[in-house]
This record gives structure tokens, sequence and C-alpha cells, in this order.
């Protein structure tokens, strides 16, 4: 079998644009691991012939672009006009949109092929799909982009498409061991994404180099590629336990303080953050306006489908919102927006701020998709996110490290990236 899928997704377009690869190769590559591991489950919609197709017209053409004919998968709550898109619901089974989103347009535009669809978790909530951790079927890949950081760690795909608006992009690449980058709020288009929260929700990428991140978010924003720098400059990092920190099992809680010593070693200037008393409680306000603008988003779904909608997703989150008081609401969005402004006055004196990627590795067991407390702070503050590959557990899985950027501070995030990621070896 072809090795050509295990190229990152930089590595992979840069030899299609140079002709030392074509399109339909490197798809082959990829169908071939994909039909391998089928037993990951990393795809809920995934045509080889029409993937196929899509890299021979990407070679007749000369594979343009940026992207030059690279395979990207699609999480199943992206709107394709080619493909169905079925939001992990029995509701939209079948469902074919009318037009991509912009994400997907955007990435056609800068030459990529759409592989395939893959699992998201229902309405990309809590209630899980079929995907297993590739490192150990037993355990969960974590979600709600369960598909994509399955698909992307297991070498069926070099890069996918998620989104977060809990922990949703963060967490499956930590608990699956690649890198997920969640942009500042806003930077991505959401058009043609299933809605969930308004305020929250927020459009990602997981891949397997820092790199593959510049690339894609070159041809998302879109601008012109800027290759992440890596210079030798030492950050400010902010070591941020969060008011989470007792949810980290000891081996995450270890790991997070061996990391801060070494990168303190390194050259970095390292101090302990810590959020103000009143924002003590900033999950709950996260879990307001997620709940209360969910309910509503749903609505069509809540009331003409209510018996296909999952007994998880309508205890914990539809129903709670929908009783929740406008008022209350109100008052998590104005904390949320003062909470925002006080992390501007900490990356006053803060590079990057360093904390959990997740509460320890991927939880055994397929029936949910593990705690986002480490992820729904920075959703909820709007500020990018990046988590890298740390390691393993004691029980062999992945552990990751997140690092936290200032708002419309991503390019900056992502060459501290590289510097942490230099340091971790």
């Amino acid at each position: 079998m072809s090795e050509l899928n295990r190229l990152s997704a930089a590595e992979a377009a840069a030899r299609l644009s140079g002709g030392e690869i074509t399109a339909e190769a490197l798809m082959r590559a990829c169908l071939d691991r994909a039909e391998e591991r089928k037993s990951v489950q990393a795809w809920t919609w995934l045509d080889p012939e029409y993937a196929l197709a899509q890299a021979r017209a990407a070679d007749r053409a000369g594979r343009p672009g940026l992207l030059a004919g690279l395979p990207i998968g699609v999480k199943d709550i992206i709107d394709t006009a080619d493909m169905p898109t079925g939001h992990g619901s029995p509701i939209y089974r079948g469902n074919r949109p009318f037009a991509d989103a912009a994400c997907v347009a955007l990435l056609r535009i800068a030459g990529a092929t759409m592989m395939g669809k893959t699992i998201t978790t229902e309405f990309a909530n809590r209630y899980p799909g079929p995907t297993v951790n590739p490192h150990n079927p037993a355990h969960t890949p974590g979600g709600s982009s369960s598909g994509s950081a399955a698909g992307v760690a297991d070498f069926q795909v070099a890069a996918a498409l998620g989104t977060q608006t809990g922990g949703s992009v963060i967490r499956p690449s930590a608990f699956c061991g690649v890198i997920g980058y969640k942009p500042s709020f806003g930077e991505f288009s959401r058009s043609g994404i299933k809605l969930q929260c308004h305020n929250l929700d927020t459009l990602g990428i997981l891949c397997r180099s820092l790199d593959d991140l510049a690339l894609l978010r070159a041809a998302l924003v879109p601008m012109p590629l800027r290759r992440v720098a890596r210079g030798d400059g030492a950050p400010r990092i902010g070591f941020c336990r969060t008011p989470a920190w007792d949810k980290a099992d000891a081996a995450t809680q270890s790991l997070l303080e061996r990391t801060a010593d070494r990168l303190a070693a390194a050259g970095a200037k390292v101090t302990d953050v810590a959020f103000a008393p009143e924002f003590a409680n900033i999950l709950d306000h996260h879990r307001r306006i997620f709940n209360y603008e969910a309910a509503h988003n749903y609505a069509y779904e809540y009331e003409e489908h209510f018996e296909l909608v999952s007994q998880v997703l309508r205890k914990t989150v539809l129903t709670p919102g929908r009783e929740l008081p406008l008022a209350a609401y109100i008052e998590a969005i104005e904390t949320a927006e003062a909470f925002r402004a006080h992390l501007d006055d900490i990356f006053d004196n803060a590079d990057l701020l360093l904390t959990p990627s997740a509460a320890g590795e991927a939880p055994e067991g397929l029936s949910s998709t593990g705690d986002p407390s480490f992820n729904s702070i920075w959703t909820l503050a709007w500020t990018p996110c990046v988590t890298l590959p740390a390691g393993t557990g004691p029980k062999g899985l992945p552990l990751g490290v997140q690092l936290v950027g200032k708002r419309f501070a991503d390019e900056a995030l992502l060459d501290a990236a590289a510097w942490v990621e230099k340091q971790l070896g």
C-alpha cells in the first residue's frame, strides 16, 4: 500500500503542486487506508469513485491553487452540495443541501477535493456516533468532531474540518493525538454550517502539523499564505490552570506542570495566571448561553421531530434551555463580555496561556465523548486555541497541551506554538 496518506497536508500540497505526485494517487492512498481501517468508523458518507473522480479532475486541470487537489474531510454538519449532510441525526438522513458551505466553497476555490463527510455527534452536541478512538477502539475519540479527529489521526486524510461550541475541536484532537485549531471567533465563515449557538459556534481545523494550519487558514480566511515562523524568541507564557483544574487527572496536572517547567528552562517567562474571583463560575455562563441558544435554534427539530431527537439532547440541553429565563441568558452574555475584557488585560503580560486540552486521556467507553470543561471557557472567550500532542497517559493514550492566544492574534499564537512544539520535541 502507498504511504502517501501519511504525508501532512502541507507536505502533500507541496508535492502535488510540484508534480511529484498526482491527486489521484494521493486520494487512492487515503481511500485504501479508510477501507483497511473501516472499524474506526470515521466516515458517514464516503464514495470512493466520486472521490477519485474529483482527484482526476484536479489532475486534468493541472492541480491549480494553494491546495492543488488535497483531500479534505468535512464534518457532517457542514453543507456540501454534492454530498449528503445529515447532522448526525435521523431527521436529516439523506438531506442534500442546495449549496456548499462557505468554508467548503473556499477550499474548493483553493484547489482542494472533498474526500467525504466525517461522523459527528448528533447536531454536534453530546449524543455520540459510532466512531472509535484509533489508538484503542474501547475508548471514545472525543466529540463532537469525532470522525474528523479519528480520520486524521488514523492517516485516512491529512486534514479535516471540525466545529467547536464547547470543546469539539480541541478535545477530540487531544484524545486522538493530532493538532487541533479553533480560531478567533468570527475569523472563519459559518455560513452553511448547522447553527447551534450563534455566540459560540466556531469552525476549526484538525491536522498533523502546524504548517497544515497555516495552509488551510490561508484558504479559509482567505489571504496570502503566511508560513509559521520558527524563530528562537521565547514567548511570555501564562500558566492558567482555570477554575476546572481539579477536574484534571493526576497525569494531566503533572504533564502541564512539567511542560511549564520545561518551557521556563528553555527561556520562556512563565508566570501563574488566574481569573478574577467574579469569573470563578464562568463555565456556568457558558452553559447558560449554550442551552438557551441551542434550545431556540433547534425549535423546528424539537417541535416537529421530537421523537427523533435523542433523550440526551432533550434532557441536558433543549429542555433546560427552554426553561431558562431571558434575564439569565442576558446576564450570561454580559458576563462573557466582561470576561473577554478581563482576558485582554491578562494578555497585556502574556503572549499565550498554557492550559490543559482535556481532563485526561480519552475515557473508556463510547457513551460519552468526555468533559469539555477545559475548552468551553476559551470558546466563550472567543480566543484562538491550539492543542499539541504531548506524549501519552497511564493507559498509553494521547495527551495534549492547549495553548491559548489573544483574540485576533492567531498568527502570533501559531508562531508561539511552533516554539513550544520545538521545546516539547
